[in-house]
Order: C-alpha cells, then sequence, then structure tokens
C-alpha cells in the first residue's frame, strides 16, 4: 500500500508552527506496512487543496490529510472536500452527541460554532472524535482512500489509535515492517559508520540501516521488512546482538529510551540520590532530570553556578584554583561537583563549566571546550570536550554526555 501524507495550513507553511502531524503519522503507518512516497503542505485554499488530491486521487492507495477542520472562518478543508466529493453538509447526530458531552464534562457552554462541527459530508465516514468537536472523515473513490483529521495533534492522535488504525488495517496486505533502534552516545557519525561497516554489509537483505544523528547522540534504526512479526522480531534482535559485541559501552539504550529516564532508573533501583553544578549548561541538566516523572525520588537540586562567585560561595571552589587554572578547567569542575554533593547531601552529582559561545574562546580553550565531572561520594571523574561553535547544540551536547558519564559512572563502566 501507497501513502501521501497531506498537512493543510497556512501556520504551517510560513513557519509558526512545526509540523509534527506528519512525522507521527508517517512513522504510525510505515509500521503497519505501508510505503510513503510523499510529504506535501498547502495552503488554506479551496483550489489547492483540490488540485493537490486530483493529482493523488487514483494514483495512490491512501492519503491522510490533517488540519482545517475548525469551528472558525479560516478554516475551509470540510467546505473544500464537500465541493471535491460532490455531496453535501448535513447533520450527523453522533457527532451532535459527541460534542455535547465533550462540553458537558468541560463544564462549558455549546456555542454556535461548536454545533456546527457536527455538519458534515453526506458521502463520507465518521470517524469520531472523543477529544475535540472535529470528527474525522474517510472517502473513497477511484481506488483511493481518503482520511481527513483535525489538526490539533492530541484530537488527530486519539482518533488515529481510536479508530483509524483499524479502518486501515482491514485493507492493507501481509506485509509486515518492524524497526528497532539503537541509541549510541559519544561517537561522531562518520566514525561510527567506520566501526560497524563490516556489520553493516553482513545484514540480510530485507533489513536496512539508518543513521539518525542529533547533537550528542547518533541512533541506528533497523527496519526490517517481512511476513511474520515474530520471526521478524527475532531477526532483527540477533541483528542487534552481533552490534553489542562491536560496541558495548558506546550503545546506552534502544527505541524510545532517554539518558535522563535511564538514570533516573538505575538511581531508584539503588536508592541513591543526585544533584547538579552547572555552570555552562545553565540549569539545562536539571531541566532533563525533572522532565521525568518521578526525579523527586532521587534528585535534590541544583545549583547554577554562572559566576565565579557562586561557584565559590556556595560551592566552596578556591578563589586561588580558578585564579591558577581558570573557570573551565578540570580542577574547577571536579571541585564544583564535590562542593554540590556536600551542599545537597547527595550520593552523586554532575558538574559542568565551559564556553558555550560564540564569544569567550581563546587559541588554548576555544569556544565548544567543555569539563565534565561526574562524582560519588568516593570518586570524582573529569573529561575535557571540544562540543564546537554553536551554542545551542554546544549546551545540549554538554549535556547529554554528562548524563552519559553519569550511567557510565553509576553502573561502574570506563568512562574513556
Amino acid at each position: 500500500m501507497k501513502a501521501v501524507i497531506l498537512t493543510i495550513g497556512d501556520e504551517i507553511l510560513i513557519g509558526q508552527i512545526l509540523n509534527t502531524n506528519s512525522s507521527w503519522i508517517a512513522e504510525k503507518i510505515n509500521l503497519m506496512g505501508i510505503e510513503i512516497i510523499e510529504m506535501i503542505s498547502v495552503s488554506d485554499k479551496r483550489e489547492h487543496i483540490h488540485k493537490t488530491l486530483d493529482r493523488y486521487e487514483g494514483q495512490v492507495d491512501l492519503i491522510i490529510c490533517t488540519g482545517g477542520l475548525g469551528p472558525t472562518s479560516d478554516d475551509i478543508t470540510k467546505m473544500a472536500i464537500t465541493e471535491y466529493f460532490e455531496t453535501d453538509l448535513v447533520e450527523n447526530r453522533e457527532v451532535l452527541e459527541d460534542i455535547y458531552t465533550l462540553f458537558q464534562k468541560r463544564g462549558m457552554k455549546v456555542t454556535e460554532p461548536n454545533v456546527k462541527q457536527a455538519m458534515v459530508p453526506a458521502t463520507c465516514k465518521i470517524l469520531r472524535n472523543p477529544s475535540g468537536t472535529a470528527p474525522g472523515m474517510w472517502f473513497e473513490r477511484t481506488g483511493t482512500i481518503f482520511v481527513f483529521l483535525p489538526g490539533v495533534p492530541y484530537e488527530m492522535m486519539d482518533i488515529f489509535n481510536n479508530s483509524l488504525t483499524q479502518e486501515i488495517s482491514r485493507r492493507i496486505d501481509n506485509t509486515i515492517m518492524a524497526h528497532q533502534t539503537v541509541l549510541t552516545q559519544g561517537i561522531p557519525e562518520s566514525y561510527l559508520a567506520e566501526m560497524i561497516k563490516n556489520w553493516e554489509s553482513s545484514l540480510p537483505g530485507n533489513i536496512k540501516l539508518a543513521y539518525l544523528p542529533k547533537p550528542g547522540i547518533v541512533r541506528l534504526r533497523l527496519t526490517g521488512v517481512g511476513n511474520n512479526r515474530k520471526k521478524l522480531e527475532l531477526q532483527l534482535q540477533e541483528e542487534i546482538s552481533k552490534l553489542k559485541m562491536l560496541i558495548p559501552e558506546d550503545i546506552f539504550g534502544f527505541n524510545e529510551d532517554t539518558l535522563e529516564k535511564l538514570v533516573g532508573d538505575l538511581l531508584r533501583e539503588r536508592k541513591k540520590t543526585l544533584s547538579t553544578a552547572e555552570s555552562c549548561t545553565g540549569g539545562n541538566i536539571a531541566r532533563l532530570i525533572t522532565c521525568v516523572p518521578g526525579s523527586s525520588d532521587y534528585y535534590y537540586g541544583s545549583v547554577i553556578a554562572y559566576s565565579d562567585t557562586i561557584k565559590i560561595d556556595k560551592l566552596g571552589v578556591p578563589l586561588q584554583v580558578i585564579q591558577q587554572y581558570g573557570a573551565v578547567s578540570a580542577e574547577v569542575v571536579q571541585k564544583m561537583a564535590q562542593g554540590v554533593i556536600r551542599y545537597f547531601q547527595t550520593d552523586y552529582a554532575v558538574a559542568t563549566s565551559g564556553i558555550a559561545g560564540p564569544g569567550g574562546g581563546t587559541s588554548e580553550k576555544p569556544v565548544g571546550t567543555t569539563w565534565i565531572a561526574v562524582a560519588s561520594r568516593d570518586k570524582c571523574i573529569s573529561k575535557r570536550y571540544s562540543f564546537g561553535e554553536h551554542r545551542g547544540r554546544n549546551i545540549e551536547k554538554a549535556s547529554i554526555t554528562a548524563l552519559n558519564m553519569l550511567r557510565k559512572l553509576i553502573l561502574g563502566l570506563s568512562i574513556k
């Protein structure tokens, strides 16, 4: 089955909002074995919507569209598709009941624009929306399935998960697609490719590898195609086992794992606590840690020691150490980590000090130079990194690297 994903809305074309819907839908239908041949965004104009639907009708099996189904005057998708399918709007009692039920739960009054959301094209199949007023709509013509979903992400996701998945599954063939993602940290993409090139070249013909880099992390996504899910997943696991033997200490997780969640799990399992002392990362490590639900079980707090005064007064870094070695140094970052352990009385600590940029660098310590320390009550390890010249990426890379260093310290792994 071949599919096109279409987003409708001027706000996407002008960069006002990010098109997260398309990537989410693509991942979902790809796992169902559907081949996505194109993703498109068009404006809120009837002629653009009609031309795009014309282009793919009869050429692909499935078109999934999001956006333009709201109750305001700028949402014209429903009228455009009513015209396209040469039908009329009629009131749907189920949709109207869903709207009244939703507003009753929220303690709100239903307005006339909300009631109009129950007017839907007469020839469509309704996909009920448990989270909003705009239902999804399903049409079939000339061998193509057309699905129209609201652009609000959580509404679109609810309709997709509650009803659309089942409808699509009934119409696809027996081809199965499975993914496994291996998460690595600390190896640049080109170095990693060289290290695993023999393994990659020996992958079975039905398994493909994709490199998906982001600041501080390279994801290795294995995609397998077959007709038996259990056998396919076993085949993927066998290949991952081979990869683990090649880069055992560079793999930190799989699929949706995050370093902040993995570190939190390790601390909780061991009944240990953590604090952070951040200079160049400005609290970003603390933000990542506290994004994990339940992080109060093990995380005590942070000192954002952006100035030397705070390093001295709050963390106990001696002035002479800063004067002798500079704020961006092994000696200072180690004192920061040890100081924040004393300050919060925690079992572990992370500390960062660096030159995030774009200014402040020297020939000896160029922009991107970052020292990171991780410490326990009886051990402290620091390491220097050169992350580059982009301030935002430097902060992100330093934060991710610090969490992985901490993970390795807790597990007793070497920190190279």
